[in-house]
């Protein structure tokens, strides 16, 4: 199929490249309206006690998180002295009623209750301000409206409160995008220049991730008509388009101008522009366009044999890596499920691009790819004549193969020490201080927990509600007597342990409900902050033999609610990638051991990387490095997330490797030689596109949120460590254990697999290439396996060209069923997953080892010119 719409997109490059350039125009303006629709938050589980408590705070009560936090300051008066008050007052008196709800400070309370809006040395107080806007969008409105009349005459004046620290945080989001893009461009340039060796070639990857990102803002943009978009959506969106547009060019660009150098080489065609030796206009004319005609059919087959092969693989890897962002959308909180649908619209458009755009690119260039060539890329002929069996790569895989188990232990205890730092993980929730440290709405949260009396107490919100309540009591009214159940749970709850006051702080004659606030001693992630609101949630009140409701808010709360709900939400996360996973690879592979193996070697990436993370950010070692506060923990969320897109990537990289890896088992059924020239073929291309990818994920660890440095390191680990420990030395040594059991396939399973093969079985046959044998659907690795080869060879070398290589793939190969004895029949191939039983009585016995055993095969003729029947020795035998 994708070898048809390689030729489709052939023949008509022109038109498909008009209507992506049209297309991608429209969606890019249309797609920048993302930007006006993101919301904030989203980390909550939309189910849980303390979510309900908060809105009922918003709605009922006030919040306890006023909408905006003005911090007035002075170098040489007190809040005593008339003329502060008059400056504070006069000054919030006057804001317009139409975005402004409700006021309170210092000034609106008599006693001992004012003192929390006082500082220390009384120099300083703050004002909280609730909008009347509804949504964040018009308190966003309403906060710039009011924002020039707060300033008071004398006073210094700082903003804070979630309005102004929502807004900062997705003006920080579009910083560190922009900053990334400049940080990486250039180096990305270079490095592309200097792995394909031709300016033309570098240029193309950075138009498919151009491409990608347009198009993953454009899909966001249809998103948040359905669904709420948290900001933070657009770092996965530039991250992911950027990154896995170029992984995935890199893989189809090499393979295209591998396929047409082949090609070029097997009809006689010299690269460059050879009509220009030509003397007199009319010969140069001529030969240009003979030299045209008589590439266009390779130009052709070469793009349909890059889209049957690489471009299957692209097609796999990005079903793959979207079934692990899939997993987010099991998830209630809002923050993961906006990621998990921006990843997946961004994989699906870097696979549009690359499978695509990028096809269209090639269709047109054709070997005008090479323009620009570097003095480091060797020409076609050079190349041509380097053994495939001498590069490092299949050196590497040879070494692992032959001493596993050495690789394998050191491998194993290196990734071990990193995993260890994870088994003291402590989870804690994203406050002011994932800002920078210059962040001016982070200098006024952090300057009122440290010289304001109860600045760093959080207190534990308590909603008592039932139909009992009173409709016509008012706590705040001195007159009113408190209801004696009120009263007697409000004294329960003042004496539990570490509690330092507890008090009506709210009523809602509507609702049906009333308010305690419960202050206590201890910091918001302590496990005693926890066991108390474990306890609280623990009573009971009721009224005259009727029980009353209680919901228990509040920051400890909140985070302990979200902790529940992602590990009730975790184990289908993974039942669901790894089933996935399991079928998807199941499909294009043919085993059931390697999609097992594949993932195994993934979560030990995942193990990796997430030690490292706690290290790091846990501990506090790399906040030197990169400039950031820790906090004794990391964010949940955060390490959900990164679950996803790491297991994607790695599955990325498992993928590419693999499915090499399966031609060549294909080809020589040698699990040596397979591995081995599956690694020469995409080890360096690999190796590339992970330096590629940790350029763009390095830009994101310098970024000015410290949640997105988290992810950032946490990616750029698990890639290094996917590229050079896993791919490169555990997944060969481990297929060296399992030998030929890597591609055992029940046979059961077998008439399953063929109704759900991936893999392209009518792809286009490059000139000079031997028609492989289909695989047997019961093969396993028995001493007296069959030879595959072609009937009735030429009796003279014959060179092969494209027209007799695409007639042999589109008809049925005849072969020869050799046993080891020597008997041979002709015959048409057996149907791939038909049943096949060549002997009725058994199989017949190994033919003895001293015999020697040949096999007719294509080969390169000696002088270079083209292909011919030769007699080579038959390593397949036993």
């Amino acid at each position: 199929m994708l070898s048809g719409l390689g030729r489709l997109i052939h023949r008509r490059r022109w038109t498909s490249l008009v209507l992506i350039l049209v297309t991608t125009v429209v969606a890019g303006a249309w797609g920048l309206g993302v930007f006006a629709k993101f919301k904030e938050g989203g980390f909550e589980d939309p189910d849980a006690s303390s979510t309900l408590v908060a809105k009922l705070g918003a709605t009922y009560f006030g919040s306890t998180n006023p909408d905006v936090l003005v911090l007035y300051t002075s170098d040489t008066t007190t809040v005593d002295d008339p003329r502060y008050q008059a400056s504070v007052v006069t000054t919030v008196a006057r804001l317009p009623k139409a975005q402004v709800d409700e006021i309170i400070s210092y000034w609106s309370f008599d006693g001992e209750a004012a003192n929390s809006f006082v500082a220390h040395d009384r120099r300083s107080t703050f004002v909280a301000v609730k909008l009347r806007g509804e949504t964040g969008a018009e308190k966003t409105e309403d906060y710039h409206a009011i924002k020039d009349r707060l300033a008071a005459p004398g006073l210094r004046v700082q903003y804070g409160g979630a309005v102004p620290l929502g807004e900062e945080f997705g003006e920080q989001v579009v910083t560190d995008i922009v900053r990334a893009e400049l940080i990486t461009a250039l180096p990305l340039l270079i490095l592309l220049m200097i792995l394909f060796g031709a300016w033309m070639a570098s240029l193309l990857p950075m138009a498919v991730a151009i491409f990608s990102t347009i198009g993953g803002l454009t899909v966001l943009h249809v998103v948040t008509y359905a669904a709420d978009v948290t900001s933070f959506a657009l770092e996965v969106v530039t991250m992911m388009g950027v990154g896995l547009a170029i992984d995935y060019s890199l893989f189809i660009i090499s393979r295209f101008r591998e396929e047409l150098e082949r090609g070029m080489s097997v009809q006689g065609l010299p690269p460059g522009k050879p009509w220009k030796r030509e003397r007199g206009r009319a010969a140069r004319k001529a030969a240009k366009k003979s030299y045209r005609a008589a590439l266009k059919p390779i130009q052709q087959t070469a793009l349909a044999t890059t889209m049957a092969t690489a471009g299957r693989t692209i097609l796999v890897s990005g079903i793959t890596v979207s079934a692990a962002l899939a997993g987010l959308l099991l998830f209630p909180q809002m923050f993961l499920r906006t990621i998990g649908l921006a990843g997946i619209a961004t994989v699906m458009v870097a696979v549009f691009g690359a499978t695509v755009l990028l096809p269209t690119l090639l269709a047109l260039l054709g070997p005008r790819v090479e323009i620009g060539r570097m003095p480091w890329r060797r020409p076609s002929a050079k190349r041509a004549q380097r053994d495939p069996d001498s590069g490092f790569w299949y050196r590497l895989g040879h070494s692992v193969m032959k001493h596993p188990l050495p690789y394998f232990t050191v491998v194993l205890v290196i990734l071990g020490v990193m995993f260890v730092p994870f088994l003291n993980v402590q989870f804690g929730s994203v406050d002011a201080r994932v800002l920078p440290k210059d962040s001016p709405t982070r200098a006024v949260v952090e300057t009122i927990k440290k010289d304001f009396p109860n600045g760093s107490a959080e207190p534990i919100d308590v909603v008592v509600s039932g139909d009992l309540i009173p409709r016509d009591w008012r706590p705040a009214k001195k007159d009113d007597p408190i209801p004696p159940y009120l009263e007697e749970f409000r004294q329960r709850l003042g004496k539990l342990p570490g509690v330092t006051e507890a008090q009506f702080t709210g009523y809602s004659g509507s609702y049906g409900g009333v308010r305690i606030s419960v202050t206590h001693k201890y910091e918001p992630m302590d496990q005693r902050s926890q066991d108390l609101v474990t306890d609280i949630r623990g009573l009971s009140l009721s009224k005259d033999g009727y029980p009353m409701h209680i919901d228990v808010g509040g920051s400890t709360a909140s985070q302990m609610d979200l902790m529940s709900s992602l590990m009730r939400t975790l184990p289908k996360m993974a039942l669901f990638v790894g089933v996935a996973t399991f079928i998807l690879l199941f499909m294009f592979f043919g085993s059931i051991v390697l999609p097992l193996k594949a993932i195994v070697m993934n979560v030990l990436s995942i193990g990796a990387s997430f030690g490292v993370i706690v290290w790091g950010f846990q501990y506090g070692h790399l906040a030197g490095v990169l400039d950031f506060t820790p906090t004794g923990g990391v964010e949940a969320t955060s390490m959900i997330l990164i679950l996803a897109v790491v297991f994607g990537l790695s599955m990325d990289y498992e993928v590419f490797l693999l499915s090499r890896i399966r031609e060549e088992w294909d080809r020589t059924h040698d699990n040596r030689v397979a591995v081995a020239s599956g690694m020469q073929h995409t080890g360096g291309i690999i190796t590339s596109a992970a330096l590629l990818f940790l350029v763009v994920i390095g830009a994101f660890s310098m970024a000015g949120i410290t949640v997105v440095k988290l992810i950032g390191v946490g990616m750029f680990v698990a890639v290094v460590v996917d590229a050079v420990l896993v791919r490169s030395l555990l997944v060969p040594a481990t297929m060296r254990f399992m030998g030929s059991a890597n591609w055992w396939l029940p046979g059961f399973l077998a008439g399953l697999h063929a109704r759900m093969d991936l893999r392209e079985h009518s792809a286009v046959v490059p000139a000079g290439a031997t028609v492989a044998p289909p695989r047997l659907p019961d093969e396993q690795p028995f001493p007296y396996a069959l030879n595959w080869e072609e009937a009735g060879p030429p009796s003279a070398p014959a060179r092969v060209d494209a027209h007799e290589a695409a007639r042999a793939a589109a008809e049925p190969p005849r072969l020869v069923f050799r046993t080891p004895d020597g008997e041979a029949s002709n015959g048409p191939a057996p149907a791939h997953g038909a049943p096949w039983r060549p002997w009725a009585d058994g199989p017949p016995q190994p033919r003895p080892s001293h015999s020697p055993r040949t096999r007719r095969a294509i080969v390169p003729s000696p002088d270079g010119a083209g292909w011919s029947w030769a007699e080579v020795p038959d390593h397949d035998g036993p």
